[in-house]
């Protein structure tokens, strides 16, 4: 029986599986459980047991739950064939305190009982008995990475409007109605002569009549009147332009060699896959040679 230490005060390496203490915990179902408080390793670093604040299942109560049964995400953890049922038959887990070997004995047999998703048989042996358990295999993930386009952003003048005026000269031509005198001469004959009084010679006292005609005249001006205001400001306009640029990925590459007894031709073969979906839909027909003891 391997002792165990919190993950607090073990200088072990983790073996790139990362802490993950302060995740949500889900159980069966996608049921919330709480909160990974503490893990649990062995001398060798490897964490064994991590250990869930149930209390979104039962009040005050943390359990330990071996991390073979765990699938670990970047936000979460899911303990995916445990039942709030098996939960509640494991032993409470008091912070710091040491690990008894007959309350893990008991949740083992809890966890292995013959209604479990867990059941291997009826006969198993505990830790450190069989190197081919997996119920304290701490689950491993291979990360996928892709390159996306990441675009950013920076304002620059774009260009720049100076508004301004100018003078420009049209011609205009405006009526003006002007008013003048004309001369009028009215003229009648006498119907009843008379003579004229006096001795009179024809062509004497000449009388010469001046009479003045008036006329307008226009007096052209100018003056400015205002017929336009501007007003002068900015708005924002958005324009879609669309860019290409090439991006790298990584996909899943399996080479399977043939195992020993499989009817697989001689050689390897390599199967290159872009999704895990794709890559767990080739391994079904494996399932059945696995070992699950």
């Amino acid at each position: 029986m391997a002792r165990l230490f919190p993950i607090s005060r073990s200088a072990h390496d983790l073996g790139g599986l990362g802490s993950p203490v302060g995740q949500k915990a889900y159980g069966m179902g996608g049921s919330q459980m709480g909160t990974i408080r503490e893990a649990l390793t062995d001398e060798t670093g490897r964490i064994r047991y991590l250990v869930v604040d149930a209390s979104s299942w039962f009040v005050a109560k943390e359990i330990m739950v071996p991390v073979g049964m765990a699938r670990i995400t970047d936000d979460a953890v899911y303990f995916d064939e445990l039942t709030r049922e098996h939960a509640g038959e494991l032993s409470a887990y008091g912070p710091g305190q040491d690990t008894v070997y007959q309350n893990q004995v008991a949740d083992e047999r809890v966890l292995r009982a013959v209604d479990s998703p867990l059941q291997t048989g009826t006969a198993f042996n505990y830790r450190d008995e069989d190197d081919t358990d997996t119920l304290f295999t701490a689950p491993g993930r291979l990360q996928l990475l892709e390159e996306r386009l990441v675009v950013n952003k920076d304002r620059l003048v774009a260009g720049s409007v100076e508004i301004g005026k100018q003078v420009q000269t049209v011609t205009q031509r405006v009526e003006v109605p002007l008013q003048r005198e004309e001369i009028v001469i009215d003229r009648h004959v006498v119907r009843e002569t008379r003579p004229v009084t006096g001795e009179v010679q024809l062509g004497d006292a000449s009388v010469i009549l001046r009479v003045e005609l008036e006329a307008e005249r226009a007096d052209i001006g100018k003056q400015a009147f205002v017929t336009e205001e501007v007003s002068v400001g900015k708005r924002t306009v958005t324009d879609t332009e669309t860019f290409t640029a090439d991006v790298g990925r990584e996909v899943l590459d399996v080479v399977e060699t043939g195992a020993v007894g499989s009817r697989q031709p001689a050689g390897s073969v390599h199967l290159a896959q872009r999704s895990v979906d794709a890559i767990q839909d080739a391994a079904e027909p494996l399932e059945g040679k696995i070992d699950r003891r």
